[in-house]
């Protein structure tokens, strides 16, 4: 059991703290918006305890109440500190200057991301100085975005470096839903191509996540050889109406020797 600092023990420990912590972590994205008998179940404490929590949180803006339902959801403040989070992290700074020069040479958008739960975060996105076709990609994807593991490339590089069983919970935890016209739709399906990932360094997502939409993807790594990131190149059929061979040929040399450098910076050998 937690120790209550309130009830004077000496431990630099907060159980006020804890608790709204708690509160704040109950919401995620199977269920964004929730009553306070849903959040007091959640994290076991009195409806009048919950509400009183609930309240604070609301004020300070970590939670907001819908007027209508009475129910709530995350507020802007813990928005702001997932993007402060990102914007912290080391391998942002780290591989900024070699995204963009990938975007650079290739003229197309190139994104990073890591992985939370089933689902990829974009932790980094960059677009070329000079673009090579006037189509931008219909997915409104920014830093903080998030996207189903399962039918990207960057995600199926991810899921592709997770442990076996890790990676058995996270696709017992998948929706193995339709998004494009060549999702993989199944569990059987899925495993094939992360093995073939696994052998050739590189994921290759053809009209998986949306139809024109085609990417190649490869893994970063940190200085133990664990797989921390991925990196993607996006190219769309109105732009470059080829075969997904064609655009691997082109686009591996560049993204592999990108993945490479930032790993290197990482402390990667």
């Amino acid at each position: 059991m937690p120790v209550d600092e309130e009830a004077g023990s000496g431990a630099a420990f907060s159980q006020s703290l804890e608790r709204g912590l708690m509160i704040l972590s109950s919401f995620d994205e199977t269920r964004p918006v929730l009553g306070i008998a849903d959040i007091s179940r959640a994290v076991t404490l009195n409806k009048s305890t919950t509400h009183r929590y609930v309240a604070t949180l609301t004020r300070l803006g970590y939670l907001q109440q819908d007027p209508e339902t009475k129910k709530y959801s995350l507020g802007p403040k813990v928005v702001d500190l997932g993007f402060a989070a990102l914007d912290s992290l080391e391998i942002n700074r780290v591989a900024a200057p070699c995204l963009q020069n990938l975007a650079d040479e290739t003229g197309y958008t190139v994104s990073m991301a890591i992985l939370d739960g089933p689902d990829i975060v974009y932790v980094e996105r960059r677009r070329s100085g000079r673009p090579v076709g006037g189509f931008a990609i219909g997915l409104n994807l920014h830093v903080g975005s998030r996207l189903p593991a399962y039918c990207t490339s960057m995600g199926k590089v991810l899921l592709a470096h997770q442990e076996p069983a890790v990676l058995r919970r996270l696709l017992d935890r998948t929706d193995f839903a339709r998004r494009g016209p060549k999702t993989l739709t199944n569990r059987e399906q899925l495993m094939a191509a992360l093995a073939k990932i696994r052998q050739t360094g590189v994921s290759v997502n053809d009209e998986e996540l949306a139809s024109g939409l085609r990417s190649v993807a490869a893994p970063v790594r940190d200085r133990t050889g664990r797989v921390v990131a991925a990196v993607n190149i996006a190219v769309h059929l109105t732009v470059w109406s080829t075969s997904a061979d064609a655009v691997v040929a082109r686009l591996e040399r560049p993204l592999r020797q990108c993945t490479a450098e930032i790993s290197t910076r990482l402390g990667h050998r």
